[in-house]
């Protein structure tokens, strides 16, 4: 039987999870259709999604459609719950982009859109709610074509639209569209409705016909990846796994291995498997490629290790990091251990929480994308972990970036009698902007051994996590120059000593302060735009280029990533509900005047410049 990897995506409240219960629904998988608002969807397991009508993490789920087996995976609509999307997006071997017929297209519509496009996933979207009042049919394809993809194609007309009759008639030769579709060079659109079933069978067919279906490799090498964690009842760890190639069963051994700086590697047996056929699934002896199953028995397994030796270090990222942070506190302050262990777990499913300590002040941070994950993590810490917790207010993670190239070279000499003990010398440079850190070899490696290598690298990237503002460096080269030991020397010595030496090296190079920044595009009507265009100098935009089109504008530039959410809240009232706005993360850039500090230790404003 063929596999078929399927994600759903689409912005909030665009009707995924109905779509994913009509498809099983169809497939015969349940009875009866649950429902977002009464909370008894197949796909919301959490009572947090039940209680706020919302995906929060990604579900898999499956069904049959003659020869092929889809695994289906719905997938969060919220902005904040970005981190998930791009988990699943990365095994994906096709993609429904749901577009609500009313709504049109919203800022996470084209981010997803454009994601899909940058990741030569084979793509079908759906129009939804064409039953509702307000539906839209050509004025929302000549929309797609100019803010989705300019191939996309109609597959049916809609009759009675805006209308609970309204239904489809499928174009006459679909099949030509096929192979353009699984190339990504067409995006065929099909319309309908979740909730009363008009067009789903002309989409099923769309699933079953243009999407790419994949045979299975029983005997390749054995290739696969872990996109997800979650703990079971007993509090077992559970990973997500798609397998490409090979065969996995129950008592085998596998190596995962892990993009790391070590580029490290765990073996470990699988002590059971759970695969997803015909809805949730079942327990099986044998996963075989193509496939997607929960399985047990990896206690070291993280996000992204893969079953297959890694050639790259780092894998680029879809979305951009979280670029908001809060310090967590619980309200009663004897727990708090039990805190951090509790968001370390949550950080298992989702890693860019990012939660941290600081050892000396006991305070505990997260990482964030807006205010309603953090009313999550508040809400899943009590209901989850029986924890009350409180919060400082949101503040912006700031980066910094080396300014010029910079070295120090230290010998490091016993006390007792000043001898030479060991020797090593480290060089900071700028690199490109989002390249990241690397660490590179500039002496041999019989030099020293292998483990006093590992101990410098460990300790530079460490080390790199606070900068002489307290921010974290990023896009730059670390080289080792110079290394050298005597006969007594301990990997140890290197480890304590590298921080120093490469502080030493970024004192003298000196860093920059950058902002997280957006790009944005604001549609508007023309009397809206002049107090659009003030509010959105005051917050500090830089405009680019102003578009006037018969009665409506736009304009396009950037502003500091922080501004996005409190534009958002104040362009309804500035445009009765009128504007479109669409903003993506487009990098850092160097921050103007004084620089931010971020606090540490014993709450006084960080200086690195004086820590040696």
């Amino acid at each position: 039987m063929k596999t078929l990897n399927l994600g759903i995506v689409a912005h909030v409240d665009a009707g995924k999870t109905s779509l994913t219960e009509r498809l099983l629904f169809n497939a015969g998988v349940i009875r009866t259709m649950g429902s977002v608002d009464s909370g008894s969807t197949q796909t919301d397991s959490l009572e947090l999604e039940r209680e706020r009508g919302i995906t929060i993490q990604s579900a898999v789920v499956s069904f049959t459609m003659d020869d092929l087996m889809v695994h289906l995976i719905d997938t969060p609509g919220h902005s904040d719950f970005i981190g998930e999307v791009e988990r699943a997006l990365k095994v994906l071997d096709g993609a429904i982009l749901v577009i609500s017929a009313v709504e049109g297209i919203q800022a996470q519509t084209r981010v997803l859109m454009q994601t899909l496009k940058k990741l030569h996933i084979p793509t079908l979207l759906f129009v939804n709610k064409i039953d509702r009042r307000g539906a839209c049919y050509e004025e929302l394809i000549e929309k797609i074509e100019q803010r989705l993809t300019p191939y996309g194609v109609p597959m049916s007309t809609v009759s009675q639209l805006g209308t609970p009759k309204a239904f489809v008639s499928s174009i006459e030769n679909r099949e030509r569209f096929a192979e353009h579709t699984a190339l990504g060079t067409s995006h065929p659109i099909f319309f309908g409705s979740a909730i009363t079933g008009a067009g789903v069978l002309e989409l099923q067919w769309g699933i079953r016909h243009l999407l790419p279906a994949l045979t299975c490799q029983k005997e390749a090498p054995l290739r696969g990846t872990i996109f997800k964690i979650e703990r079971g009842a007993q509090g077992e760890k559970i990973a997500y796994l798609r397998l490409y190639a090979g065969e996995v069963r129950v008592r085998q051994m596998v190596t995962l291995y892990r993009n790391d700086s070590e580029m490290s590697s765990t073996r470990e047996k699988v002590t059971a498997i759970h695969s997803f056929q015909k809805g949730t699934g079942s327990s099986v002896s044998l996963l075989t490629a193509g496939h997607i199953a929960k399985i047990r028995g990896l206690q070291s397994a993280r996000i992204g290790d893969q079953l297959h030796p890694q050639e790259e270090r780092a894998r680029e990222a879809l979305f951009c990091p979280p670029t908001l942070e809060t310090v967590i506190y619980a309200v009663d302050k004897s727990i708090e251990p039990k805190l951090f262990g509790a968001l370390q777990s949550m950080a298992e499913q989702d890693p860019w929480i990012n939660a941290r300590v600081d050892p000396a002040r006991q305070e505990i941070t997260v990482s964030l994308y807006g205010e309603v994950q953090k009313e999550v993590i508040q809400a899943r810490l009590e209901q989850e972990f029986g924890l009350q917790v409180f919060f400082k207010e949101t503040t912006t993670i700031y980066i910094e970036r080396i300014l010029k190239k910079g070295e120090a070279l230290q010998q490091i000499h016993r006390r007792r009698h000043n001898e030479f003990w060991a020797e090593i010398g480290l060089r900071v440079e700028p690199g490109e902007p989002g390249s990241g850190n690397v660490y590179r070899m500039g002496v041999e490696w019989g030099c020293i051994p292998k483990s006093y290598h590992t101990a410098i690298e460990e300790s530079v990237f460490e080390t790199l996590k606070r900068g002489l503002y307290g921010w974290e460096i990023t896009d730059c080269v670390v080289t080792l120059f110079e290394a050298g030991i005597c006969p007594l020397s301990t990997a140890s010595e290197f480890r304590k000593s590298a921080p120093l030496v490469l502080m030493q090296a970024i004192n003298q190079s000196g860093t920059h302060v950058c902002a997280p920044m957006a790009h944005f595009e604001l549609e508007a009507p023309l009397q809206s735009l002049s107090p659009i265009i003030v509010k959105l100098i005051e917050s500090g935009a830089v405009l680019e280029d102003t578009k006037i089109a018969q009665e409506e504008g736009v304009v396009i530039g950037r502003l500091p990533a922080s501004c996005v959410h409190h534009l958002e809240k104040q362009l309804p009232g500035l445009t009765q509900g009128s504007a479109l706005f669409f903003s993506q993360f487009s990098g850092y850039d160097p921050v103007t005047g004084e620089f931010p500090r971020r606090m540490i230790f014993d709450g006084s404003l960080v200086d690195r410049r004086k820590l040696r």
